[in-house]
């Protein structure tokens, strides 16, 4: 009974584990990005520091000040993506549907930095979202899933060589005596 059920994990885990490849790697090499992404200003801009207090410049003085840098491509509202207010360090981070970022003193709307923001490109990737938004549902989910049996069959692997050995080692024990 031992043997079978070893012989069928196995059998399990290596055609799960093809099965799953591509989008593991995806999901791996990007969460990893996705760790060190405040470490690495290539991956997402490090946040400035303006004049510390309540914001104090308008909605429409952060309009302006981003249609004023090229990079953004800004000519109204509906070309940005978010706005990030950080008042304990004195900025707002505006994000761009480019994906250019853009912080701004938060008190006299001074341009403190302008970079390419790849980290939310990377999340997509991450969550499958940038191949296709049928991917994250019917590619990654069901990925995971096979990645969890996948760890399923693993134990089992596991406990039953374990168990083996643990009976091989008792028998030599005994037949030593």
């Amino acid at each position: 009974m031992l043997s079978k059920l070893r012989q069928f994990s196995r059998h399990v885990h290596l055609w799960l584990a093809l099965m799953i490849l591509v989008p593991c790697v995806i999901v791996i090499g990007s969460g990893l990005l996705l760790q060190v992404k405040k470490q690495f200003e290539w991956v997402q801009p490090a946040t400035q520091k303006g004049q510390t207090g309540s914001p104090s410049i308008h909605f429409e003085q952060i309009l302006h000040v981003a249609k004023s840098i090229p990079e953004l491509e800004v000519s109204s509202w509906q070309q940005i993506d978010r706005l990030d207010v950080r008042p304990n360090k004195g900025v707002i981070k505006l994000v761009a549907a480019n994906s250019w970022e853009a912080q701004i003193d938060a008190q006299s709307g001074a341009v403190l930095q302008i970079a390419y923001r790849r980290s939310d490109t990377i999340e997509a990737i991450h969550d499958g979202s940038w191949f296709a938004e049928w991917a994250k549902l019917w590619l990654f989910l069901p990925a995971a899933i096979l990645l969890f049996f996948m760890w399923c069959s693993g134990s089992v692997l596991l406990y039953t060589t374990l168990k083996s050995k643990y009976r091989k080692n008792n028998l030599r024990k005994t037949r030593n005596r």
